[in-house]
């Protein structure tokens, strides 16, 4: 079979038409180059503005306030249930669809979430707490109080918060197919979250009492009451590499307690200089220290027990 082994400079055939068609893709290219519009340059904005390094907030009472910067940990614990799972301590992070990654170099909304073993804070992984009406800024955060969790991915212009709704036949997680958790630039009774005390026999006894900074909690969606859960064994091929699923669903054992999976820490801000935050200092979560917090917060006259007031 004949080959063409002519190119442009021969000077044959349709040969002036190749010649313009060669500097018309060339000055599109140095023109889209200019503009910052190439694919590569989008890609490096977007990933630049999610792996920026972030400050988390350093609380100085020991307590969550509305308006810090927070990490959302799972801590580590043995996965008895699966026999390849992601161990460590793995954080919440913003995971934007990947094609859609490489198409843009802003934030698509709806944005999806997973779990990655991710100990510095930065712009795909740092959360700022929000009250629900906004208006509570500085105030010590609660149990049994809703509030938002917004993240800005790296962006200064931009807010999503994070989100639940009822599973449907077309939306729901992608491995686990339950309920699914996202993140939305609207603003609705959907981003509404709660955090309850560990223990369930304490539970009532401490609604109302503040939130303890890098201490176990469990984060339930006001609308659907589902626990956000992370999925050490069900994995994801994410826009940076093997993570795992996170989901809203409240998984119980046989004594009608949550697994680990639905343990999270609000992690804070180390204030020494060698390290970036309180996971480094602490060496495992201080759950079963939260009672005794709570005690030396309290007067003499409001007694040393919650349960016996």
């Amino acid at each position: 079979m004949a080959q063409n082994l002519y190119g442009p400079r021969v000077r044959m055939g349709n040969w002036n038409e190749d010649v313009y068609l060669e500097e018309e893709v060339m000055k599109d290219f140095l023109e889209k180059r200019d503009k910052g519009q190439l694919l590569i340059q989008r890609n490096r904005r977007l990933k630049e503005n999610l792996l920026r390094p972030m400050q988390l907030s350093i609380t100085e009472d020991g307590y969550v306030h509305c308006g810090d910067k927070v990490m959302l940990v799972n801590p580590d614990y043995p996965e008895t249930e699966a026999d390849l799972f992601l161990g460590g301590d793995l954080s919440l992070c913003m995971t934007p669809d990947e094609i859609k990654a490489h198409l843009s170099d802003d934030l698509e909304v709806p944005c999806g979430l997973s779990a990655a073993p991710t100990k510095i804070p930065i712009g795909r992984n740092t959360f700022i707490i929000l009250s629900a009406d906004r208006n509570a800024m500085g105030q010590v955060l609660r149990y049994g109080q809703n509030f938002c969790l917004a993240i800005t991915g790296g962006f200064e212009d931009r807010m999503l918060y994070l989100s639940s709704d009822h599973r449907t036949l077309l939306k729901s997680s992608k491995r686990s197919w339950l309920q699914e958790v996202y993140l939305t630039d609207e603003p609705s009774y959907l981003n509404c979250w709660q955090a309850a005390f560990l223990d369930p026999q304490l539970r009532l006894e401490y609604e109302g009492f503040p939130v303890p900074a890098n201490a176990k909690v469990l984060i339930s969606h006001c609308h659907t009451n589902r626990g956000l859960a992370a999925h050490r064994y069900l994995f994801l091929s994410t826009y940076f590499g093997k993570e795992v699923e996170v989901a809203a669903h409240t998984h119980l054992d046989s004594h009608r307690v949550e697994k680990p999976r639905n343990h999270w820490m609000l992690v804070t801000g180390n204030p020494r200089k060698d390290s970036s935050t309180m996971l480094d200092v602490v060496p495992k979560p201080l759950a079963e220290d939260a009672r005794a917090l709570e005690r030396d917060t309290r007067t003499p006259e409001q007694g040393a027990d919650p349960g016996a007031q």
